[in-house]
């Protein structure tokens, strides 16, 4: 069995209620954009963005789970400013400024996973190779 296939990530209860809460945030946020209900809208971007930062926290020790909460986090960030611009009629002077959160949501995942994750693979199969041969001893004839 492959190591992969051996590893298991487990998930807290306590905090997989925080992060289904988290959702429920977000669908509460992107619903009042889309009903052009401002004074709730805009109440939820503190909770459906704090949330995602606290989760991004959390997880910051699993380096796949950092990257992804990361670019999540700013992806609010950047919908939270267009749903603002759009709220208050100044889209077309904002929205070329979002470009820069959400590109930079992809310059973190395509980091991890052209970057990071290559090399972390690359470390583990040499510390896999190194633990699997075994020194030979040299025998003198």
């Amino acid at each position: 069995m492959s190591q992969d296939s051996k590893e298991l990530y487990v998930v807290p209860a306590k905090f997989r209620k925080m992060e289904n809460l988290h959702i429920l945030f977000w669908l509460v946020k992107d619903l009042c954009w889309c009903l052009v209900f401002k004074p709730l809208g805009m109440v939820m971007i503190a909770p459906t963005l704090l949330v995602a930062i606290w989760i991004a926290w959390k997880n910051r020790h699993i380096a796949a789970e950092l990257a992804h909460n990361l670019a999540i986090a700013i992806w609010i960030l950047a919908n939270s400013m267009w749903m603002v611009a759009e709220f208050y009629a100044v889209d077309d002077q904002v929205k070329p400024y979002c470009i820069i959160p959400f590109s930079l949501g992809i310059v973190i995942l395509l980091y991890y996973y052209l970057i990071y994750a290559p090399l972390q693979r690359k470390k583990e199969n040499a510390t896999e190779l190194k633990v699997s041969v075994a020194p030979v001893s040299e025998e003198v004839v």
